[in-house]
């Protein structure tokens, strides 16, 4: 016990005393160096993503949601001012193009004073059904009035372009696919048209009345707010007014080009700017030229080579939340937290 007091217990209070005065000296003269950081400072780290030209395969498919309608009638006008005299078919009756449907005699005077009669037979104009003939037997008619509607018994598929959807058809396709909602298997449309209404087209009021009366939405809705997609569906398949359709239009397909974020191109049709960093760390604009897009992706057939690192978003463009770092504030960056 002598050893222990003597020896081993100073020895233990020499050390205490040590690591205290080696703490205190830190704590006077070392506190900055491990002092935390202030939390009012922001501690994320702004960085540009980037990403590389690659090569891939553009698949430049438009898909639309559309409508089964009837072809739009086809109004029987009359080719002679005079009064009806024969009325030929009924109301509902089926005619060929060539049939006789009503006559029209026209009684007047040569210069002269010579009485001129002249009798005209006018023909349906288009194969279908009557569906309005309201003309009556001693009806007096004018040149170019509407006397009749044929309605055709064929059926067309339309919907609804937009103008971004116009660019990725530059091409003018003349044909679609398109599935029936609950109908036959899926089919090629042919005929296929994309017209947009000019300015005024639908204030007229026009002599043709009824002619808006097919349920052809091309008539009524889709054209007049703005582009309509239109193609023939086969006369060997089976449809009926009012039914919902899908329609695939092919822009074409590019394999084996050069292709970049849809999100990294300022332009989207022909002509485009990307942007790489400098060694001083700014954006920098590229012009590249482009080719086929499929609306995720975009063709580069000019500007750019494989492998080189451009921005993902560009510059200044609005927020997208695609990919994994989404960019902060619409400035095309990407904030990681520390």
């Amino acid at each position: 016990m002598g050893v222990v007091r003597k020896w081993v217990f100073p020895i233990i209070r020499i050390l205490i005393f040590a690591a205290v005065a080696i703490a205190l000296v830190k704590l006077a003269f070392f506190a900055g160096a491990t002092q935390a950081s202030d939390p009012t400072l922001p501690t994320g780290e702004i960085s540009e993503p980037q990403t590389a030209v690659t090569i891939g395969t553009i698949t430049n498919d438009v898909k639309l949601k559309g409508t089964v309608s009837a072809d739009t009638a086809v109004p029987i006008k009359a080719t002679l001012a005079g009064e009806v005299k024969k009325v030929l078919v009924t109301q509902g009756q089926a005619v060929a193009a060539n049939t006789p449907v009503l006559t029209i005699r026209s009684d007047t005077f040569s210069p002269e004073g010579t009485p001129i009669n002249k009798t005209v037979t006018v023909l349906a104009g288009s194969a279908g059904a009557l569906s309005s003939f309201p003309v009556i037997v001693g009806q007096v008619v004018a040149v170019g009035d509407a006397l009749g509607q044929v309605a055709p018994p064929s059926f067309n598929v339309s919907a609804t372009l937009s103008p971004e959807q116009q660019y990725r058809l530059l091409n003018q396709p003349t044909e679609a696919q398109v599935t029936i909602t609950g109908g036959p298997a899926p089919f090629t449309c042919t005929g296929l048209s994309i017209t947009t209404a000019l300015a005024g087209s639908g204030s007229g009021s026009g002599s043709g009345s009824g002619s808006g009366q097919s349920g052809d939405p091309g008539n009524s809705g889709n054209a007049s707010s703005g582009t309509t997609v239109r193609c023939a569906v086969p006369a060997e398949v089976k449809v009926f007014g009012g039914l919902a359709a899908n329609l695939t239009i092919s822009g074409g397909v590019a394999d084996r080009v050069l292709v970049v974020p849809i999100t990294a191109v300022e332009g989207t049709v022909q002509a485009g700017n990307v942007y790489m960093m400098t060694d001083g760390g700014k954006p920098e604009k590229h012009a590249v030229t482009l080719g086929l897009s499929d609306g995720k992706n975009v063709q580069v057939t000019g500007g750019l080579k494989e492998g080189v690192q451009i921005l993902e978003f560009v510059p200044g463009a609005p927020a997208s939340n695609s990919g994994d770092c989404p960019p902060s504030g619409g400035n095309g960056t990407c904030v990681s937290a520390q």
